[in-house]
């Protein structure tokens, strides 16, 4: 691996939540542009079924794959003295 244990995870993390808002919006009806009721004093914009163990999992996904290729340009790259 090109790079200390502690700067791996710290590039994963910041990837893996970069990657968590671009996915959260996928997907996303609100209860309006859903055509459900919604009790008083509710949010119009709030979504109906936001599936954020979905998310969470894509989110994971991509931020694994992300990291490869950080690692992988890292590795091979005369940046990476």
């Amino acid at each position: 691996m090109p790079f200390p244990l502690p700067l791996a995870m710290a590039i994963y993390a910041t990837l893996w939540w970069i990657a968590l808002f671009v996915v959260l919006p996928l997907g996303v009806r609100s209860a309006e542009e859903a055509g459900e009721d919604r009790p008083d004093g509710a949010d119009p914009g709030a979504p109906v079924a936001p599936q954020l163990v979905k998310k969470a999992l894509l989110t994971t996904v991509i931020a694994a794959v992300a990291f490869v290729i950080v690692a992988l340009i890292a590795k091979y790259t005369a940046w990476s003295a």
